[in-house]
């Protein structure tokens, strides 16, 4: 959700606010006899409202959090399958194993695991070249973790597959494994934590039976039915503007 859909639902409470101060400025003579237009209730629901405003922005940092931090971390899988596949390779481990690796590889690279080959255009030349294509590899980081995994797996079934170097080794891969679903989750936790702050947000302001929206234009009709269409007090109200999202 944009941030000037965000806005414009802090603009409908501060509108509702707006409306509230001035129907406590009548004093007594401000007296609906309906309950959710009487001015506690509309103070209530005020509250309520804005609340639930904060609500979305703490869950929308949350989230904010949560992507940055998975980011940063996703960016180190792909120079270190390079150093894998690079290990590997002076390891001992068999073609076929090396091949399947490479080719996980080009999963996490985002690239194919070789130029596909198709005629050159507009010639009279009938070579056949390789051309570059676009990659096929599936890049989100659900996939990006998938890959990974699978890239580990090969490695734990090779057995000479035995590095020095500590960021390469199978303990440390899989600490690294574990953080990555760990940073995955956490986004997929904020997702629904920051979609059901918004389900909550707003249903508190466009309810059609009970959110502010509707409270707002019923308590207008009151006051122009208490003071009249032409009274200075219902053109006070009316300027109150409120935008249904």
């Amino acid at each position: 959700m944009s941030s000037t859909t965000e806005t414009g639902h802090a603009k409908n409470v501060a509108a509702f606010e707006t409306l509230i101060s001035y129907c406590a400025s009548y004093g007594a003579a401000y007296n609906p006899s309906k309950a959710s237009l009487k001015l506690l209730a509309l103070q209530t629901q005020y509250a309520t409202a804005n609340a639930s405003l904060q609500a979305v922005k703490v869950a929308k940092t949350n989230y904010d959090n949560a992507t940055n931090t998975r980011e940063v971390a996703y960016k180190t899988i792909r120079p270190l399958a390079t150093k894998i596949i690079n290990a590997l390779a002076v390891s001992g481990a068999t073609e076929n194993t090396l091949a399947d690796a490479k080719t996980t590889n080009n999963k996490i690279q985002g690239r194919r695991a070789k130029a596909k080959e198709i005629p050159e255009a507009n010639t009279t030349n009938t070579e056949i070249k390789p051309q570059k294509t676009r990659s096929t590899a599936q890049q989100s980081y659900d996939n990006l973790l998938d890959h990974f995994t699978q890239l580990l797996a090969t490695l734990a079934a090779e057995p000479t597959y035995n590095p020095n170097e500590t960021e390469l080794t199978l303990s440390s891969l899989n600490t690294l494994l574990t953080e990555l679903r760990t940073k995955n989750t956490a986004v997929l936790t904020a997702t629904t934590t920051l979609s059901n702050a918004r389900i909550a947000r707003n249903k508190i302001l466009y309810n059609k039976t009970n959110g502010i929206l509707i409270i707002a234009k019923e308590t207008k009709q009151y006051i122009k039915s208490l003071y009249g269409t032409t009274s200075p007090q219902y053109k006070q109200v009316r300027e109150a503007k409120f935008k249904n999202r």
